[in-house]
């Protein structure tokens, strides 16, 4: 029997985005527009201005014809002995017109925590208001999954963050997920900007199968329709026969993996790949899920959203 990943089970030209963008609302360097104009000239789709604590709904360059995706990015940090442990989560909602509970430039005022279960109830608020949830670049934040993995809601965790990846060399590759998916939690892996400076600008994105308008990209995005990607383009990803199977543009390198698996590599032989088969009778027992990571000639990444066998 087939199973294949949502992203790919309906053939369609995909929409390139970016989900967590920083603008001079808050702490970016970039105008609204300017910001907007710039990601219009790279190929993207749709955008979100997600700026520290101030929420946007408002689209600064309609002429630009890029969808714009409602949002803020929420800090909240939580107490400890010796220092902090921060939770920043980037939140996504429907325009006003099809129910987002939130107004332009409210106020999103931080909270200091006590116990990472205080944090719940502010996620579930901005649920409450249609908005969903994305985990924010934990390897920067100082806070492993055991700070996080209690939290229900997020539809989405940051595996590659661009300002992290470049400036810190942190959180450049799906750090902590397979903890949460080793659990059975469904929750989808992201690749996004964080751009606050030119140089965080326009190097990780979404592709989603999916509609271009607000509701549709969101839908997508709870649903898993979609991977994450610096560079390498996925084309297909599905389970056949007790084999896992991905086929891409021209990569040096594909990954399987999988929590309680080792991960198992394909690599050309003295040329590109863009196609791996690994079966999944050939390690340790059955798999409770498997993803892959498929990394081209200049070491940039692209990851497929899980697919769950059990």
């Amino acid at each position: 029997m087939l199973k294949r990943q949502q992203a790919f089970e309906t053939k369609r030209k995909m929409l390139k985005g970016a989900l967590h963008c920083h603008t001079t609302r808050s702490d970016g360097q970039r105008e609204p527009a300017e910001a907007m104009q710039i990601y219009k000239d790279n190929g993207y789709d749709f955008m979100a201005i997600t700026d520290h604590r101030v929420y946007n709904l408002k689209n600064f360059a309609p002429e630009l014809g890029l969808t714009l995706i409602p949002g803020v990015e929420i800090d909240n940090d939580l107490h400890c002995d010796h220092g902090i442990r921060c939770y920043h989560t980037v939140c996504l909602g429907p325009t006003k017109e099809d129910g987002n509970g939130m107004e332009q430039d409210y106020f999103c005022t931080p909270v200091m925590l006590d116990t990472p279960e205080d944090y719940q109830p502010i996620l579930d608020r901005m649920h409450e208001n249609k908005n969903v949830t994305i985990l924010c670049h934990p390897e920067w934040s100082g806070t492993s999954a055991k700070y996080f993995d209690m939290h229900t809601g997020n539809i989405a965790m940051e595996i590659y963050n661009t300002g992290s990846a470049r400036g810190n060399h942190m959180d450049r590759d799906a750090s902590y997920w397979d903890e949460l998916l080793g659990q059975g939690k469904i929750i989808w892996g992201v690749a996004t900007d964080d751009s606050h400076s030119p140089g965080s600008t326009c190097g990780s994105w979404v592709m989603v199968n999916s509609e271009n308008n607000v509701n549709s990209i969101l839908e997508a995005l709870t649903k898993g329709e979609f991977y994450s990607s610096c560079g390498p383009e996925i084309y297909d990803f599905y389970v056949e026969d007790g084999k896992a199977v991905i086929e891409c543009s021209p990569v040096a390198a594909i990954r399987l993996q999988s929590d309680a698996q080792p991960t198992r590599i394909m690599r050309g032989e003295n040329e590109l790949i863009t196609r791996a088969e690994f079966s999944l009778h050939w390690w340790v027992g059955p798999y409770a899920y498997v993803r892959m990571t498929v990394i081209d000639e200049n070491g940039n990444y692209a990851w497929t959203n899980p697919i769950f066998l059990r």
